[in-house]
């Protein structure tokens, strides 16, 4: 990759630094430092410590537990590299928490994606780069510009060469079914989905499996899994016909609680893929961990230097169609 310019200075919140040193690594910059302080009466005080004047500012932050704090951070990064004139702020934000609160189904709730949306921009971000967005219409909850990547590509790289000849990607649900199909497209295999109806947060019922699974190899796709209920009610259902292996794959592997750990005690389950959007610290035995900062930095480096972003997750582009 092709190092770009001294005008370009990124600055990392607390929730992954990790990811953004292998960005910058991939980039040829430098992390620049931030200090972060807390009042006495618990407020916070972010101070960007590098020179952000007319230069393009990139604030990398994903939005996971603690999901609030982090966010009130990356508001303040972002502030402060507005007020210090900085010519762009950039939101690198590889997760966002909120992009799952994207309609009003219930009574008198906020529709968070949308308010957190006009924060960032509230606060002065002039643009955001994400990946996987739960569902299309949060890409327009924002008033600036939006680049929006896909893990796809990387989750697919890693189950080719392998023997796909009886493989099917299942969808715990129709809502992801467009994306299912994309994956299975690129790994010339079928598709297959569950009828879901979602109870609660981490409470689902899976009634049937639209799609041919008996004595299949599945790859289970989702774009994010957090407590891992709604996976687990999936495998039960998919053991119940018969299939032959199961290997769950995601974007976003949130995994909280133990949730991790009791997919992997799950027998069925013979691996769990996911991408480095957010940290992943528990050493499971069957979790494989993905990066996708090569893809990040690609997409930095292309937004500077003002070529086009969209090849990257255009679908032509993507699989080689």
């Amino acid at each position: 990759m092709r190092p770009v310019t001294n005008d370009v200075v990124v600055f990392s919140g607390a929730a992954h630094p990790e990811f953004a040193e292998e960005m910058c690594g991939l980039l040829g910059v430098e992390l620049s430092p931030t200090r972060v302080q807390r009042f006495s009466n618990d407020c916070v005080q972010v101070q960007l410590r590098a020179n952000c004047r007319q230069r393009d500012v990139y604030i990398v932050q994903p939005l996971v537990p603690p999901t609030q704090e982090n966010l009130v951070e990356l508001l303040m990064m972002v502030d402060a590299a507005r007020g210090a004139s900085a010519a762009h702020v950039n939101v690198v934000m590889p997760h966002y928490a909120y992009a799952r609160s994207d309609k009003k189904d219930a009574p008198r709730i906020s529709v968070g994606g949308r308010l957190v949306a006009d924060l960032l921009a509230t606060a002065g971000a002039t643009r955001v780069l994400t990946m996987a967005l739960h569902s299309e219409q949060v890409h327009g909850f924002f008033s600036v510009p939006v680049d929006h990547l896909t893990a796809l590509p990387v989750l697919a790289d890693h189950y080719r060469g392998r023997d796909l000849s009886n493989t099917v990607v299942v969808s715990p649900d129709f809502g992801n079914a467009k994306d299912a199909g994309r994956f299975a497209r690129a790994l010339g295999v079928e598709v297959a989905a569950g009828s879901k109806q979602r109870k609660g947060d981490d409470t689902v019922v899976i009634d049937a499996i639209v799609g041919d699974v008996a004595g299949k190899d599945c790859i289970v796709l989702d774009d994010e899994i957090a407590t891992g209920g709604s996976i687990v009610t999936l495998i039960d259902a998919l053991c119940d016909y018969g299939v032959n292996s199961i290997s769950v794959a995601t974007t976003h592997g949130l995994f909280t609680g133990n949730a991790v750990e009791r997919l992997g005690a799950v027998e069925a389950i013979d691996e769990i893929v996911t991408t480095n959007t957010v940290p992943q610290d528990k050493p499971v035995e069957k979790l494989r961990v993905l990066s996708v900062a090569p893809l990040f930095a690609e997409a930095v480096r292309r937004i500077h230097l003002g070529e086009s972003v969209s090849t990257l997750f255009s679908e032509e582009n993507t699989y080689g169609e």
